[in-house]
């Protein structure tokens, strides 16, 4: 059997396919989100990747920001449900979820059956999520991918005190004017995302193992001010941006068998 589970986010598409609801066929991801034609880019690529015609996926669940908009889908489920299935599927130690997506964050506390115990979530404010990171590193004439390199290089974090992303915006064009050392800064920046995302974190409540998933775990300097912040190491999901497809993909199998 084969299922599909695609999950559409604000600025990206993912999808994958499982065969028998424990075999990772084939991931696709396309940078361009709801609204756009990223959705049947990303589902086009999955399928020609993994050698299937649409006719031979027995069942596809929607999650993500545009789960609503997706008429090729059998069901939809919501992003939470799914990053809960995704992570304990890839990590069945994991107890605490840390998602950092395009426009939100997310924190999950997942019981020893991968069921969800509790979860907060940000989606009202840009700081503290990818969005944030992207303006940055905007600001900064680097890809938002060279962040993390510059971040483990620094010996004094810059200290950005905004809590708002324009007024952020506002202090790093200040500390740029002073010169200030580079590393430093993004470092900075790095550590303001983690700072939000940990006091997030605190609200529902941290439990060891701790894993992160979504795009912004892939940043290394993220990850170890996150760790930092909270007193326990904070490991990188593997396929980190793909656990609600992933979850999706599962929950297809089980609504299907």
């Amino acid at each position: 059997m084969y299922t599909l589970g695609i999950d559409i986010g604000s600025t990206t598409s993912k999808c994958v396919i499982l065969k028998d609801g424990s075999e990772i066929i084939a991931m696709s991801l396309v940078q361009a989100g709801t609204g756009t034609d990223g959705p049947s880019r990303a589902y086009a690529e999955v399928l020609t990747k993994a050698g299937l015609t649409k006719e031979q996926i027995d069942y596809t669940v929607a999650t993500g920001y545009g789960r609503n908009t997706y008429a090729e889908a059998d069901a939809e489920m919501s992003e939470l449900s799914c990053h809960a299935k995704g992570v304990h599927f890839m990590n069945p130690e994991c107890r605490t979820i840390i998602d950092i997506g395009g426009q939100d964050a997310k924190v999950i506390q997942l019981s020893e059956r991968g069921t969800i115990a509790n979860f907060v979530m940000n989606d009202k404010c840009a700081a503290g999520t990818g969005r944030f990171l992207d303006v940055m590193a905007g600001l900064l004439q680097m890809p938002v991918s060279d962040l993390e390199n510059y971040a483990l290089r620094a010996e004094e974090p810059v200290k950005i005190s905004s809590t708002c992303t324009v007024f952020a915006e506002s202090e790093v064009i200040s500390q740029l004017s002073k010169n200030v050392d580079l590393s430093n800064l993004v470092a900075g920046i790095c550590n303001s995302v983690a700072s939000r995302t940990a006091a997030l974190a605190k609200r529902a409540g941290i439990k060891d193992v701790v894993c992160m998933s979504g795009g912004v775990a892939q940043n290394g300097g993220v990850r170890e001010a996150l760790a930092k912040e909270l007193g326990t190491p904070v490991l990188e999901v593997k396929y980190a941006q793909y656990m609600g497809a992933l979850g999706a993909a599962i929950a297809a199998f089980e609504k299907n068998n």
